[in-house]
């Protein structure tokens, strides 16, 4: 299960550019969601590159 922290995330939008397979930006929050819980091939980057750490997967 992939996860994002809501608490952490600043709405930068890097995930969502990395890897758009697994994420968006909400148009309510403007932060982050995951819109695909199957891990992409790009996921791996997302996590490593979230400038929050707010992406984590079980």
């Amino acid at each position: 299960m992939i996860k994002i922290d809501q608490t952490k995330c600043i709405g930068c939008g890097l995930c969502a550019t990395l890897c758009p397979e697994n994420f968006q930006l909400s148009s309510d929050t403007f932060k982050a969601e995951v819109i695909k819980e199957e891990p992409s091939a790009c996921l791996s980057e997302a996590i490593e590159n979230c400038p929050v750490q707010a992406i984590s997967r079980d």
